[in-house]
């Protein structure tokens, strides 16, 4: 299956959030190239950069499920890096 890059900003106004969103982050594990956090303590907010490559169906499900948790925000950009699978195996 072909994957692709992309950058999923979270914005969580709920810290009760925390808990299911690192689940829900455990569980892409393995497609995440890396992630920022940045504590905006003034505004009582945090923000969140992840990587992915990953196909397409975990991506979109990835940035659903977080978007639908109470209290947080989630936008996904994607590259048009498309990995095809016979490259993956390189």
């Amino acid at each position: 299956m072909e994957t692709r890059v992309a950058v999923i900003s979270i914005i969580i106004e709920n810290p009760e959030a925390t808990e299911q969103l690192n689940q829900y982050l455990h569980e892409s594990g393995k497609y995440i190239i890396g992630r920022m956090g940045i504590p905006y303590r003034q505004k009582g907010i945090h923000i969140i950069s992840i990587a992915i490559d990953a196909p397409q169906d975990v991506i979109s499900a990835l940035s659903g499920k977080i978007g639908r948790l109470k209290g947080v925000s989630a936008k996904t950009a994607y590259s048009n890096v498309i990995t095809k699978p016979e490259e993956l195996s390189c």
